[in-house]
């Protein structure tokens, strides 16, 4: 990355050690600006947040937003030195360095990334040549949600065909979970799987069973309370919302064989003008004090930061869901080539209509 001004990198640290206090007036004349790129309601622009930093360290802070990863990525190609700070989905990151559109990191200028999980600090998807080119953000799992007092907690996805399940499961109409459910029940890599046969076959065993494919989280909570199903592909963040928000008897699962793991990081852009204010704010967002009010009060994926995990309260659904020695059983979505994603995406719609059949 560029050379970092550290006696400003000091003082924003400084103004934000008091737990966020009010900023004189001094301060506030001399604010800087930065401009994040995210997918809108995504925890960077809570109003109240925005406001606390802003307060700490004068830096105002406005957004700008995607619909899809890939205008994201177009977004910053068209328009250098706009951004300063953009999410991105770990699975992206490779190709933006490829494009030199992000920069690495320098963690050591990031205080709270020293309580981030080794194993997403350190993830292959976002230290490449071993420079990490973003910071872990936030995380999560595709695997098994299931209503409680009808099941015991699965151990396998082998339980999405389960013949005591007939018409009672759910799937997500996503190619890359899908694909990767059955690479996981063949023992096999969910990024590079090489025997597709066995993931067809896998998947059109469970014909019997699909009442749904699911588009959206709204849809499954309302097919859910109505009864429509007992057992499904789930989100883990969705099931602590569905749970909490909703009052679902919803529980998740990883089981036995793994599940599917994400992980967003903050990464900075590589013509960005203000990368001293960009790292000020991934240290705020990665901050135990902001992830607890985030999660507790509005909901949030579970945080990359062990310490703001351990810092919810004891009865956190988020908590109780994305236990840490799930992080040993995941396997994380990485980079797909175009083929192999339209592969995936072809065997997928392939399976769909034999289930319609």
């Amino acid at each position: 990355m560029g050379m970092i001004d550290r006696r400003l990198f000091g003082a924003l640290l400084l103004a934000g050690a008091t737990a966020f206090a009010v900023s004189s007036p001094a301060t506030a004349q001399s604010a800087s600006e930065i401009t994040v790129l995210n997918w809108q309601g995504y925890g960077t622009d809570e109003a109240w947040a925005l406001e606390k930093f802003t307060a700490a360290t004068g830096i105002a802070v406005k957004h700008d937003y995607f619909n899809s990863e890939e205008e994201m990525v177009t977004k910053l190609r068209l328009n250098p030195g706009v951004y300063d700070v953009v999410l991105v989905n770990s699975a992206r990151v490779s190709q933006l360095v490829a494009e030199d559109l992000i920069e690495p990191v320098d963690l050591s200028a990031v205080p709270n990334a020293e309580g981030l999980a080794p194993t997403l600090r350190e993830h292959s998807n976002i230290v490449i040549d071993g420079k990490p080119y973003g910071v872990a953000w936030v995380w999560g799992i595709n695997a098994i949600g299931y209503r409680d007092g009808t099941v015991d907690a699965p151990d396998s996805f082998a339980v999405l065909s389960d013949p005591a399940l007939a018409d009672r499961v759910a799937l997500l109409d996503d190619a890359v979970t899908e694909i990767g459910v059955g690479a996981l029940l063949t023992g096999q890599d969910i990024n590079n799987p090489t025997d597709f046969d066995a993931i067809r076959e896998k998947l059109r065993e469970m014909k019997p069973n699909v009442k749904l494919i699911w588009t959206s989280e709204d849809q499954w909570n309302k097919a859910f309370s109505a009864g429509e199903f007992d057992v499904a592909v789930y989100w883990s963040g969705a099931a602590a919302r569905s749970r909490k928000t909703f009052e679902l008897p919803v529980s998740f699962t990883v089981p036995a064989e793994g599940a599917i793991g994400w992980l967003d990081s903050l990464a900075v852009p590589a013509s960005s003008e203000k990368k001293t204010e960009a790292l000020a704010f991934i240290n705020y967002m990665i901050d135990p004090e902001f992830y607890v009010e985030w999660a507790t009060t509005v909901g949030a994926p579970a945080s990359a930061n062990t310490s703001a995990m351990d810092a919810l309260p004891a009865d956190d659904l988020n908590k109780a869901i994305h236990k840490p020695e799930y992080l040993e059983k995941l396997q994380f979505m990485s980079a797909l080539p175009d083929e192999r994603r339209n592969q995936f995406l072809q065997v997928w719609e392939e399976t769909k209509a034999f289930y319609a059949e």
